[in-house]
């Protein structure tokens, strides 16, 4: 048989290696953004055109790199981070793989230019899917500029799975942030299709986060800092009206870096358990600062999850010091030890009357007798002596009335439309079902899935007709908005305004609310807003190529009740009025059952 194992070319293998570092145009901001930092830049731009499909420039002011290390960078697992194995568990730096220049030429145009500071002139560097085009001496600037062309041009499979812009331009904000907001000491500019997206100048952290997530996280942010040996924990954490029901706005930094973690998320959440109703999420932005020797970051290629030596201490002391933030500000009870340190010694009080003190004595009290049996009974008895039996004949009224003189099942709920008789008594399990009797056992309704399916059918009428009733506002109220929020929300202010949200351009990031549907009585409509735009963010999709639908399901699932609304019997009673007349009472628009019958039948083989 002959020999069928072969090395695979280089370039190849820089292929196939590029798969794990660079998944998306992000991938490449991520890892240019963080050679930047690593160089000592304090000015760092980045210019984005086609969402990254053919532009990626990142330009700095740091050290540079000399004409020897601009070639060399390219080559795989070269890197002037680390020396040995040991150094792997002392990095200070974002970068340490050696992988990412080399995984980035592999299936791009790469152009670097690159100048030190005791320099005359500098080095231009030109590579193309891992083939080296050339070197030259050029003229530039001190620090490092990087233009990645036609990313994936040479792998057309990989090109063809990207999303739309508007999407791929989302995972680039999103690297954005996770790089900006820890070094907010650095300044950045970001452009796309030359117009200018954020322009940070250094500043402090809780500015760098205002500028980012927008004014509105101002008034809402809770600092918190707790110093410990093994671990430093800073940062801000949001107040409850900062939450939302995705995730989003929750950030870890580990030694600076972003890093996800399920685990340490479960202490920050916790900690928030009884202030935030059921499915919301809190912001969160904490930093924490451990000796390097206690984690490992080398555990993928992305750089984004850690271990940590002690993780459970860590998880103690991250909950105590973010419920110790929260009750600081008074947004849950706390102990505080430190606010009453002083020991209370009893004094004497001359010209005191002193009093027996009074004993209550409950002369019928029978220590053998069940406290609720004995409960129920003294306080029904107390409650006939205390009226003096007086009209006691009211207390048979009402007896002998029949069922049917109070109400027969035929005066309730005639529509056409309804496949079971109701009986018009319900009961709310656990915020979150309503119970009803039908002729042939018990309806049980998903209370938040039928609210979505009709505020989803009103939604979708009103912006086919655009003639949806809007309550205006009294006083007209702006919103400021992120820029990402203000971009994406532009082209969708006609469409939402048939549906009766009355939104209007102000400029410079905001919008002016003149008017909210009815349905919104009750609610922040500004939470509403920012609700409604991050979920739909969090879809694929071009916002000016958005169809009806799409708006009326993200809004439905925005305005609707959530879990764990206690709902009166007229509320439980209008609901299923509402939900029968729907164009399909069963299920919600994403084909999910909004109710069930559970039959007589199955009720009786349970209880025999």
């Amino acid at each position: 048989m002959p020999d069928i194992i072969r090395l695979l070319p280089d370039s190849v293998a820089n292929q196939i290696a590029a798969g794990e570092v660079i998944q998306r145009p992000a991938s490449v901001v991520k890892e240019l953004l963080e050679n930047a930092i690593d160089a000592g830049g304090k000015n760092i731009s980045l210019i984005v055109k086609d969402a990254g499909r053919t532009l990626i420039q990142v330009t700095d002011d740091g050290s540079g790199m000399s004409e020897t290390d601009a070639r060399m960078a390219f080559e795989r697992h070269a890197t002037s981070k680390i020396r040995e194995a040991s150094d792997l568990f002392s990095i200070h730096t974002m970068g340490f793989r050696g992988e990412a220049l080399a995984s980035i030429a592999a299936v791009a145009e790469v152009v670097l230019r690159t100048r030190t500071r005791d320099s005359e002139t500098g080095t231009e560097v030109r590579i193309s899917g891992s083939k080296f085009l050339g070197q030259e001496p050029v003229a530039c600037n001190p620090g490092t500029q990087f233009q990645v062309k036609n990313l994936f041009f040479n792998t057309p499979a990989r090109r063809k799975f990207l999303k739309s812009d508007t999407t791929e331009q989302k995972y680039i904000l999103q690297e954005f942030y996770r790089v900006a907001i820890p070094f907010h000491d650095i300044s950045f500019v970001v452009m796309h299709n030359n117009a200018e997206l954020y322009n940070l100048p250094s500043s402090g952290l809780l500015q760098r986060i205002v500028r980012l997530m927008g004014k509105q996280a101002l008034q809402n942010l809770v600092e918190i800092k707790s110093e410990t040996s093994l671990v430093s924990i800073s940062g801000y954490i949001g107040k409850p009206q900062l939450a939302k029901k995705t995730y989003g706005d929750q950030y870890f930094f580990v030694n600076r870096r972003f890093i996800r973690h399920g685990y340490l998320h479960k202490a920050v959440a916790q900690a928030y358990e009884k202030i935030l109703p059921s499915g919301a999420v809190p912001s969160y932005f904490i930093f924490l600062t451990v000796p390097p020797e206690s984690i490992d970051v080398n555990i993928h290629p992305t750089k984004t999850e850690v271990k940590f030596e002690d993780e459970q201490a860590i998880w103690q002391i991250l909950h105590a010091s973010v419920r110790e933030g929260l009750g600081k500000f008074n947004i849950i009870p706390s102990l505080d030890f430190e606010a009453n340190a002083g020991i209370e010694i009893p004094v004497l009080q001359k010209n005191t009357e002193i009093r027996t003190p009074e004993v209550q004595i409950d002369p019928e009290y029978n220590p053998f007798e069940k406290e609720t049996e004995r409960g129920r009974t003294a306080k029904y008895a107390s409650s006939l002596h205390s009226s003096e039996l007086l009209n006691w004949e009211k207390v048979y009224a009402g007896f002998e009335k029949t069922p049917e003189e109070e109400g027969s099942e035929a005066d309730l709920f005639q529509q056409e439309n309804r496949a079971e008789q109701i009986s018009g008594k319900f009961i709310q399990i656990k915020g979150r079902y309503i119970v009803t009797a039908v002729r042939s056992g018990l309806m049980v309704i998903d209370q938040k899935r039928a609210h979505e399916r009709i505020l989803y059918e009103r939604y979708l009428e009103g912006l086919k007709s655009q003639q949806t009733a809007s309550q205006q506002e009294l006083f007209p109220r702006q919103i400021s908005l992120t820029t990402d929020e203000y971009r994406f929300l532009l082209p969708m202010l006609q469409g939402l305004q048939s549906a009766g949200i009355d939104l209007r351009d102000f400029g410079n990031g905001s919008v002016v609310l003149y008017g909210c549907p009815p349905e919104w009585k009750g609610n922040d409509p500004e939470e509403m807003i920012r609700l409604f735009l991050h979920m739909l963010r969090e879809e694929e999709g071009d916002p000016e190529q958005i169809g009806r639908e799409r708006i009326a399901e993200n809004l439905a699932k925005a305005t609707a009740i959530p879990y764990g609304k206690v709902l009166s019997q007229e509320e439980m009673n209008l609901m299923t009025d509402q939900l029968f007349a729907c164009s399909n009472p069963s299920f919600s628009f994403d084909g999910r059952a909004i109710l069930t019958i559970i039959s007589l039948d199955e009720i009786e083989k349970k209880l025999r």
